[in-house]
């Protein structure tokens, strides 16, 4: 009998172990990450713009040709901590936070795809100052695509990184029974900035996310232990130290998000002016399309970028497109690296 209590008593400690030792990894996942980054000579900077505007972003060592990497929709350039160390052994890169992201300026007049690419076109010719390859991911790809277009001369190659071309618009992306973004992004942004009893957008998020309402009663869970979390931590990121770090990833940089930009999707100023078509068309230099598989819920919502048939569509408007279709969630460089990192560095060998 002592003998099985004391198997018991050892089998018990090693589960809290690991327990805690899984909790503290969790809650420090991002943390060592940043830290591989910046002892890979990455520096976080500022600009400002002819018309007072500012841009953050991260700079790491010349090792190489630029590398401009824009991200998607509520994070930051840090976003991209898991391949930057590898990326900058072959690269100089750059990456940017987007207006209403992160420390760059938050004024809801440059939420326009047009304006945010107008200001990324400026920062190639006044920071960068060389020909460059680019990646866009999500809402950044579109960014990325309109660049492209529209500064065709000045970019070597590009990673088309699962936008969501050809379902963007509220037109398109409302389109059968729509696509998760509109449920769990555009729509919470729009119903935040139209109500004022709560302040906190990442609370907000996590009592109003379409994803969490999949979880069923952890939801509400969820939404108390965040509340418990702001109340202790009023000025860090809420973290859920029980929660896989993945699943709630974006609440690392939600505090510095603004809403409104998420609304400019909603109402689809975003995109005005934008034609997709020829934007497309006029894109010459070499391109690799990353396209997550595309995925239904049970109630026919669309899990993914965009469907196939706008894949096709995508990759018949580009004149150099090599698509790669991933088994992957949306955000392909977090959850699929080497993957991501082949496609930059394969953009070498196809100018």
């Amino acid at each position: 009998m002592p003998i099985i209590l004391g198997v018991i008593g050892v089998i018990l400690i090693c589960l809290v172990v690991l327990i805690g030792r899984y909790l503290y990894n969790n809650i420090h996942y991002d943390e060592a990450l940043m830290s591989k980054v910046n002892q890979a000579g990455f520096y976080n900077k500022q600009v400002k713009l002819p018309d007072g505007s500012i841009i953050s972003y991260g700079e790491g060592p010349s090792n190489g040709p630029a590398l401009l990497l824009i991200h998607g929709q509520t994070v930051a350039w840090e976003d991209y901590d898991k391949v930057l160390p590898e990326l900058s052994k072959f690269f100089h890169v750059y990456a940017v936070d987007c207006y209403g992201h992160g420390e760059s300026s938050h004024e809801m007049s440059l939420y326009s795809c047009k304006a945010n690419g107008e200001a990324f076109i400026w920062f190639m010719n006044n920071v960068i100052k060389e020909n460059c390859y680019l990646s866009g991911h999500s809402s950044g790809g579109i960014l990325a695509a309109w660049i492209a277009a529209n500064a065709p001369e000045q970019i070597s190659g590009l990673v088309l990184e699962d936008p969501p071309l050809f379902r963007v618009t509220p037109e398109e992306i409302q389109e059968d029974k729509g696509a998760f973004a509109w449920y769990d992004a555009y729509t919470v942004t729009h119903n935040y900035i139209s109500q004022k009893d709560e302040t906190d957008f990442s609370l907000y998020y996590l009592e109003h996310s379409y994803l969490l309402s999949l979880f069923g009663g952890l939801q509400d869970k969820i939404v108390q232990s965040a509340v418990k979390f702001r109340q202790e931590n009023p000025d860090h990121p809420i973290q859920i130290a029980w929660i896989p770090h993945a699943w709630l990833r974006t609440l690392l940089y939600m505090d510095n998000y603004d809403p409104k930009f998420g609304n400019a999707f909603y109402d689809g100023s975003w995109m005005k002016d934008i034609d997709q078509d020829n934007m497309l068309k006029n894109i010459i230099c070499p391109v690799i399309y990353l396209k997550a598989n595309t995925q239904y819920g049970k109630d026919g919502v669309l899990y993914a970028a965009n469907t196939d048939d706008d894949a096709n569509k995508v990759q018949s408007l580009i004149s150099s497109c090599e698509r790669i279709g991933i088994k992957s969630g949306h955000d392909i460089h977090l959850e699929n690296p080497d993957i991501f990192i082949s496609a930059c560095e394969k953009l070498l060998n196809k100018e």
